[in-house]
């Protein structure tokens, strides 16, 4: 009896573990998912830097606040300023990361740097406004070295970090002794990066017209579109940057990052897509032998190659773009040859590259690493040449540094009229009209009170981070909602060693406004099912959302400013 029980407790055993897994499975699969398979959240930081005395880019402060837009509409939380001083940039930024490395593994962290910058022995530096550069030597003491930003974004463990620095602008710094390499250096993406430039290594952009620079338009335009991974992303910014431009400018950058990731994706209503994820792969992997100069120059630049570009000239030569392109293909030999000779950090190294390049816009920095290493600048009759995997210039590139400047390289041209180059169409977004920007107000980036596109929506995995509130700071009619600003701003500003020109012109010696209220965020379950609002009707304005730190106004001298009731932002 006992045997014939135990036959049946193991037969029953045997159906429970085939029946109950199989209904579970079924049960699970007429439900809705509770949560999405990957939860992602997203934190960018953005600065425009406009008031360099002498020298103001005219749009730095209006296409950072394009750019915090669109970021926001994609789903970050953005924190974003204006001419911060060089420890309140450093500040803030560590605040940052420390915010990324918080929200763990499942992270997405952009930057936009927007300014001037300059490149020292490999190194590139932010410079702040306000600062003094007037010699090489200065950049380490009053410039920030962005190497030491993204290195701290590629140690993260995040799903993916993107930099993007509109910032390769001839700049009136370091004039003053031993001539700096012109634009970026180039550089190798840390970790899971993206690292973008508004123009290509050792290349000076144009200087930017209102209302916005052509980068961050292009950038702002082809997000909207939605659906197209972050590479594609850049390269088709490149082909519409060189279409706004006509030319004179070809961004450039360098990614590290496998996954697919998507900013914006699109709706089933969404319009016909200018330019595919498809497409853009035809474009990179089609030979250019069979195609028309003007395709093949689009595609070149596509892929901004030195196989490709050298593709392009063995086709056309004597084409409208072969200028465009020898250029480019110049700059970037010489780039890499650079890197190279800095991967080595050998005396050998850098008397390869003053060999190969004795008149190059590295030179000078060649001759101080050769300093640095207690070697002779003059490389000896013989010594051992490492080996690089960049081939030494043909003759003509050597000439073409001796004989032109970098702002040299390019000319406008008119542009192929290829449907690579695909621009958005007349019924696609657009960029709104650039915001006032409040003068008396430094440190702030208004909104540009963009209406995103009905067609595109962030994807359903994108968590909404939860974002601190500050009280009792007062909200100001003038003022259009700001990016919300760092902490250490806000620090800065509550003890009177950060305060704008308004209060430079009003305040009394040694007064300070009260500190804000800090107020822990509420967090709350993100719902399973999201119902976003539908487009602005015509017609209907939306009232205004304040966020972050507001400077108190201050009133005449010898008046104390009124104290305003306490309240919350809307």
């Amino acid at each position: 009896m006992s045997s014939w029980i135990s036959r049946w407790r193991i037969l029953a055993a045997a159906l429970i573990m085939a029946v109950v897994p199989a209904a579970w499975v079924a049960a699970q699969d007429q439900q809705p998912s509770q949560q999405p398979a990957a939860r992602q959240a997203r934190f960018a930081f953005v600065i425009g830097n406009d008031n360099y005395q002498g020298a103001q880019l005219p749009t730095a402060a209006q296409d950072a606040a394009l750019m915090g837009d669109t970021l926001k509409a994609a789903g970050f939380e953005v924190t974003g300023a204006r001419n911060l001083d060089q420890d309140t940039l450093r500040a803030s930024f560590r605040e940052f990361a420390q915010k990324v490395a918080t929200a763990g593994p499942g992270t997405v962290a952009a930057v936009y740097l927007n300014g001037y910058a300059l490149q020292l022995e490999g190194d590139n530096y932010l410079v702040p406004p306000g600062a003094q550069v007037q010699r090489d030597s200065d950049l380490a003491l009053n410039a920030l070295r962005i190497d030491d930003f993204t290195r701290t974004l590629g140690g993260l463990q995040g799903v993916a970090s993107v930099v993007i620095l509109d910032l390769a602008y001839e700049s009136p710094f370091a004039k003053q002794g031993q001539p700096l390499s012109p634009g970026l250096s180039m550089e190798e993406p840390e970790g899971t990066m993206l690292l973008a430039y508004n123009a290509q290594p050792g290349a000076f952009a144009p200087q930017p017209a209102p209302p916005y620079g052509a980068y961050a338009q292009a950038l702002a335009e082809i997000i909207r579109e939605g659906g197209l991974p972050l590479n594609d992303i850049f390269d088709r910014a490149r082909l519409r940057v060189s279409e706004l431009t006509k030319g004179a400018q070809i961004p450039w950058h360098a990614s590290a990052i496998q996954e697919p990731i998507i900013l914006l994706q699109r709706k089933d209503n969404a319009p016909v897509a200018t330019i595919t994820p498809q497409r853009m792969q035809e474009i990179r992997t089609r030979p250019i032998e069979g195609m028309s100069a003007d395709q093949a120059y689009a595609a070149a630049l596509a892929r901004d190659t030195l196989a490709g570009y050298q593709e392009f000239l063995r086709r056309y030569p004597n084409s409208a773009y072969a200028r465009n392109v020898r250029g480019i293909l110049a700059a970037r030999r010489e780039a890499q040859t650079w890197q190279r000779a800095l991967s080595q950090n050998t005396p050998n190294a850098f008397w390869t590259y003053l060999k190969r390049y004795p008149s190059g816009p590295h030179a000078g920095d060649a001759r101080r690493r050769l300093a640095r290493l207690r070697a002779e600048a003059a490389p000896p009759p013989q010594f051992q040449e490492p080996q690089f995997d960049v081939e030494p210039p043909p003759q003509e590139e050597v000439d073409y540094f001796a004989q032109r400047s970098p702002r040299q390289f390019f000319e406008q041209v008119e542009m192929p009229r290829s449907d690579y180059y695909a621009p958005p169409p007349p019924n696609y977004w657009r960029p709104p009209p650039p915001p006032v920007i409040e003068q008396d107000y430094d440190y702030y980036l208004p909104s540009t009170g963009a209406v995103e596109p009905e067609w595109v929506e962030r994807p359903g995995y994108v968590i909404e981070p939860e974002v601190p509130i500050y009280r009792d700071a007062p909200r100001e009619r003038s003022i259009v909602p700001y990016v919300a600003i760092p902490a250490a701003l806000a620090a800065g500003i509550v003890a009177g060693r950060i305060i704008s020109r308004n209060q430079r012109r009003n305040v009394q010696p040694g007064f300070a406004p009260p500190p804000p209220r800090y107020v822990p965020p509420v967090h709350r379950p993100r719902p399973v099912q999201v119902n976003r609002p539908g487009p602005v009707n015509p017609g209907f304005t939306r009232q205004p959302v304040v966020r972050g730190f507001a400077p108190r106004p201050v009133g005449q001298p010898g008046l104390q400013p009124q104290r305003q009731p306490q309240q919350g932002f809307q």
